[in-house]
């Protein structure tokens, strides 16, 4: 792979993670807080576990990714699954953004050597590119679950996050007709 291929990969990596977070941010935003803690039953997770979980997880990740193992020995997953009376909602989002930063920080300072870097998570190797995979794997599923799980609470109010049903057509005439886009840009 050539180092322009391997800097594309890095450059749609970062897109394709911050998509990820505007779609589960934009869906967090549209519930209150009693929605935000409420769980559909006993094995669900509510937003606010999914929102501890993934911040857990992105942490313990992506701090020091290239220098020690991904999982790190102060993370208590099984935690991030509990929300504790301490566990506030504005406490929840700042590190749900402390997380998000931390895997933007690293990501971006990435070169394209690096991708020939085997890195761990607990204790099994992972080539660089393995690893941004699956943490992008990661985020689309419990982004996925966001997304359903505040349509579900907003289900009478919600507005679509993409193309809303009946729409595409409309959609795709209009995506056709525009100019394109400026890759410079």
């Amino acid at each position: 792979m050539g180092d322009g291929i391997r800097a594309e990969y890095l450059r749609e990596s970062a897109v394709t993670m911050r998509k990820h977070k505007v779609l589960a941010d934009e869906s967090l935003a549209r519930v209150s807080d009693a929605q935000f803690f409420a769980a559909l039953d006993a094995e669900s997770n509510s937003l606010a576990v999914l929102v501890k979980h993934v911040a857990g997880n992105l942490l313990s990740r992506w701090t020091d990714l290239l220098t020690t193992d991904g999982e790190k020995p102060d993370r208590d997953r099984d935690t991030e699954f509990e929300i504790a009376p301490s566990d506030t909602r504005a406490g929840l989002m700042r590190r749900w953004e402390a997380g998000w930063a931390c895997a933007f920080g690293e990501l971006e300072a990435l070169t394209p050597a690096d991708l020939d870097r085997t890195i761990h998570i607990r204790g099994e190797p992972h080539t660089l590119v393995q690893a941004i995979n699956r943490q992008i794997a990661h985020a689309a599923y419990h982004t996925g679950q966001i997304v359903f799980l505040a349509k579900h609470l907003q289900s009478g109010t919600w507005q679509s996050l993409s193309i809303p049903r009946g729409q595409s057509g409309q959609f795709n005439a209009a995506m056709l007709s525009a100019p394109p886009p400026n890759p410079r840009l």
